[in-house]
Order: C-alpha cells, then sequence, then structure tokens
C-alpha cells in the first residue's frame, strides 16, 4: 500500500523527483511512466480518495474506450492504475489542495498546501482533471452538524450503510447508480427528486425503477429537501415538500445528497500562465506549460488537436515523463527501453 496523508500537519519539507497535482487515473498513470524512468513522485489531491471523477462521481459507471478492456468499471480501473504504481511507492497528500509552487534557487520547485505540507521537487505534473473538486450542499439549515456523520457526498463502501434508511436526493448518475446498488444492502432507500425525470443512462434508470415496485426503494417525486431532524449529528428524519409546500417526514439514518461537485482550477489560475475556458494550453511534444518545469495532462491540458478521453491523458502523461527526465538528471542520456524488456524498474 502506498503512504497516505490526509490533510495532517506536517512540519517536514519531503523531497521528491516530481510532484503530482491530481490523483485521477491520469495521475496515477503518470505515477507508473516517471517510475518506469526512475523518477520518484509526491501526488496532491484535494478529495479524500485518489481515482478523482471515477470515485467522486460515477465509481460504477462503465467504460469502455479503455485499451485492452472491452468493458470496466471506473472503480475497477482506478484498482488496477493504482496497482500500476505501487511498485514506484507513491507518496499520496489527500484532502489538501495545492495553495502555492515557489521557485527555488536551483530551479525546482517548492509545492505548498493548505494543510502545510511542503515538497521539494524538479518538476510539477498538473492533471487536475477540471479541477478541485467539491459537493454542491443543499442550502439546509445546520447541515454542517451533520456532516460526516449522516450526511455524505460520496460512497467509499456499501457496506457502511447496511440496514440503514437512506435518502438519495438528485437525479443524476451517481443518485441512480446508487439508487440501483444500495437497496441490496440498506433497510429502505428513497430517492427525492423534483421531478419524475431523471439525468442519466436510461437503463440505469430502468433498473431503478424497478427496484421502486419493492419495498426497498420509494420514488419521491416531485419533491425537494426542506430540512434536516436529528441530534448531535445523528439523523433520525429528512424533511422534504413538493411544488406546493406540502411536506414529508422521511425517517432516515443517512442523507447522501448527490447535486454534483463543483470543479474550479482555485490557486492553479494564479500560477502565472495563460488560462483558456478552465484548460492549461501546453507544448504538445512535451506538455509542458509556458512555465518551465510546470507541466499539465489530461483534461486540464489543452492543445490543437487535444481530445478530452483518459487514453489521450494516458498519453499526455508518458510525455510529460520524458520531458522531466533532462530536468531531474541534466547531461544524461536516457536510453528508451520498452517495458517488455526491461520489466519495473526500482527506484
Amino acid at each position: 500500500m502506498s503512504a497516505q496523508d490526509n490533510a495532517r500537519p506536517d512540519s517536514e519539507i519531503h523531497e521528491t523527483d516530481a510532484v503530482i497535482v491530481g490523483a485521477g487515473p491520469v495521475g496515477l498513470f503518470a505515477i507508473h511512466q516517471l517510475g518506469m524512468l526512475k523518477l520518484r513522485a509526491h501526488v496532491i489531491d484535494s478529495l479524500e480518495e485518489i481515482g478523482g471523477q471515477c470515485t467522486a462521481l460515477y465509481p460504477e459507471k462503465p467504460i469502455f474506450d479503455i485499451p485492452a478492456y472491452p468493458r470496466i468499471d471506473a472503480a475497477d480501473l482506478i484498482e488496477r492504475l493504482e496497482t500500476q504504481a505501487e511498485p514506484f511507492s507513491p507518496r499520496f497528500h489527500l484532502n489538501q489542495q495545492v495553495t502555492d509552487v515557489v521557485r527555488q534557487d536551483d530551479g525546482g520547485f517548492l509545492v505548498e498546501t493548505a494543510a502545510g505540507t511542503r515538497i521539494r521537487c524538479k518538476a510539477v505534473v498538473i492533471a487536475a482533471g477540471g479541477g478541485a473538486f467539491g459537493p454542491n450542499r443543499p442550502p439546509l439549515d445546520g447541515l454542517a452538524d451533520y456532516e460526516g456523520r449522516s450526511v455524505f457526498y460520496m460512497v467509499k463502501r456499501r457496506q457502511d450503510f447496511r440496514n440503514k434508511r437512506i435518502v438519495i436526493a438528485g437525479g443524476g448518475d451517481s443518485a441512480v447508480d446508487w439508487a440501483m446498488s444500495l437497496p441490496e444492502v440498506a433497510e429502505k432507500v428513497y430517492v427525492v427528486h423534483r421531478r419524475d425525470k431523471f439525468r442519466a443512462a436510461p437503463e440505469s434508470v430502468e433498473r431503478m425503477r424497478a427496484w421502486a415496485e419493492t419495498d426497498k426503494l420509494e420514488l419521491v417525486v416531485p419533491y425537494q429537501l426542506a430540512g434536516l431532524d436529528g441530534h448531535d449529528g445523528r439523523l433520525s428524519a429528512v424533511r422534504v415538500k413538493d411544488l406546493d409546500g406540502n411536506e414529508r417526514v422521511l425517517e432516515a439514518d443517512v442523507l447522501l445528497p448527490f447535486f454534483g461537485l463543483a470543479a474550479k482550477l482555485g490557486p492553479i489560475a494564479e500560477w502565472g500562465f495563460p488560462i483558456e475556458k478552465q484548460v492549461i494550453p501546453v507544448d504538445p511534444a512535451t506538455c509542458e506549460t509556458p512555465i518551465p518545469g510546470i507541466f499539465a495532462v489530461g483534461d486540464v491540458a489543452t492543445y490543437p488537436g487535444k481530445l478530452k478521453l483518459i487514453l489521450q491523458g494516458f498519453s499526455d502523461a508518458a510525455q510529460a515523463a520524458h520531458a522531466i527526465y533532462p530536468i531531474v538528471h541534466p547531461g544524461e542520456a536516457l536510453h528508451f527501453e520498452y517495458s517488455t524488456t526491461k520489466g519495473v524498474p526500482e527506484l
């Protein structure tokens, strides 16, 4: 298991070859590509878990355009990428946002996070996708008192909700995906949405509606969240209202509000390079930004002909890793070898 640091204060200044900002699929593959060149990496992500959108938005969503996998669930893809990166012993700093990147006298960088983590490196790889994610919170009084105990914005393990009474709020993919899955373990699931039409794959909606024919799931439409009842961070009920103001009280232990995640580049937008519609222009040959030593890969990077595909992000990661090697080892020739001949090198 790779080392992880979840927003703990840290007085140590870490030393590494490259810092990767973003632990989504492209950031994880960048660990592998750097490691194949014997370059060490630390990874920073604003979420509590690795995987980016694949973990936060659609862990059980199938992906059909990953080479050699006709179909693979997003969570399984992240698990395989993590396994692929493990031989290179990456250090993860999760639930943290980069606040500053300072050029050092030796040409490298000092990367700092809001949690106080400091890392010295020779290069920075931005693999932030659409940027740092945060949940869109419903406007409910006292919501913060329940967050982390009874209100959750993502599901880490289904088993955590066994025999619970659950209210799912929302009408998109995440809401529908979990409305299909959680009735298998929960005592009761309510799906609250402001209308009877859902913004998800038709086959997923059909499966959810099949569950609604049983006593395990109830569609509460058209309703919206109105309030929370409980004590000391523990829910006892969720109050909802229809469009005419009529109120229902749903006895519940857990609220899962799935109203999407807001994505912003945040402090990255202030690092000094041009930003075009939330993406960063890079050299297509190296994925280097206009700031020497800082690279951008995946959806956050743009160049002529760029496609927003995980596959193209993987290619970006390989390009960036090879461009970083001479920065870390100036004057040393890189003798390229195929992985089939050299295997996985030791760092």
